[in-house]
């Protein structure tokens, strides 16, 4: 039994050095808060590892939100040294998205843990098909075209970031990159919308989950503080690379890229809850 507790902290451990260091690199390379990464990571190590199917989804996108705190920062700061961060968007999105994360948050904590998966598999599957079509393409208008309208879409991204786990990039720098805005600035921007999103993220997940049984050790409510610290470090170490690899290569290359990140990790998704049903 002390051989088999070893193994599965070795495992723990290696994956979460492992979640860590790529997630905070595609953190800082993509603007997407790195939970693109660390939710699935967690969630099939969590399952490896016995966890109830229902709570490791919750699970790892609580804690994927609370890890997002510290590389968002991370990442942001190195795009707004490079001018990436567009300011004027933050303010009138905040708002909206910041809702968006309230109802996101009510409702992941609501329904099972394989709704949850499911449309975590769904969105990224459409924004990855959606970035591998419009690689080259042109915007769709300069701007968006009225405030209902960007209030909408700053909604759909608080909303949908909060029940995946992921720092707002996965939806907003698509959305951006179709209203005219650069994707190295879109990126940038991403990477500060992650913060907003995963303050009240991680606090409505840890509200959620309090009483709940079966939660691994050291849990407070669907956040595991333990992957927290182990996490954390390393992806605000790596965010920076990223986001200086991010400014070097083809505008392009960088959108092929977080298509065929979020197209892999979709299909794996599928597979898992192909399997369940």
């Amino acid at each position: 039994m002390g051989s088999e507790l070893m193994t599965d902290y070795a495992i723990w451990i290696s994956a979460m050095v492992f979640a860590g260091l790529l997630g905070g690199f595609v953190a800082g390379l993509l603007g997407v808060g790195g939970g693109i990464v660390i939710v699935p990571v967690l969630y099939f190590v969590l399952g490896g590892m016995g966890v109830d199917d229902d709570i490791r989804m919750k699970l790892a996108v609580a804690t994927s939100l609370a890890t997002i705190l510290f590389t968002s920062l991370s990442s942001a700061r190195s795009h707004y040294r490079k001018d990436a961060v567009d300011f004027s968007l933050l303010k009138t999105w905040g708002i909206p998205i910041f809702i968006g994360v309230v109802a996101g948050t009510a409702t992941g904590g609501y329904v099972s843990g394989m709704v949850l998966t499911l449309v975590f598999a769904v969105v990224a599957l459409l924004v990855a098909i959606n970035m591998t079509l419009r690689a080259n393409a042109s915007a769709l208008r300069d701007g968006f075209p009225n405030g209902p309208v960007k209030a909408f879409c700053g909604f759909v991204v608080g909303s949908i970031s909060a029940m995946m786990g992921i720092g707002g990039g996965t939806l907003s720098v698509p959305i951006l990159t179709a209203f005219g805005f650069d994707i190295r600035r879109a990126v940038g921007t991403a990477s500060a919308i992650g913060f907003i999103i995963a303050i009240p993220g991680t606090i409505g997940y840890m509200l959620a989950g309090l009483g709940e049984a079966n939660l691994p050790a050291g849990s407070v409510g669907y956040v595991n503080f333990i992957a927290l610290a182990a996490l954390a470090p390393l992806t605000m170490l790596v965010a920076p690379f990223g986001a200086k690899v991010a400014h070097m290569i083809p505008r392009n290359i960088l959108s092929y890229a977080f298509s065929a990140f979020l197209l892999v990790t979709s299909i794996r998704m599928f597979v898992d809850v192909w399997q369940h049903l």
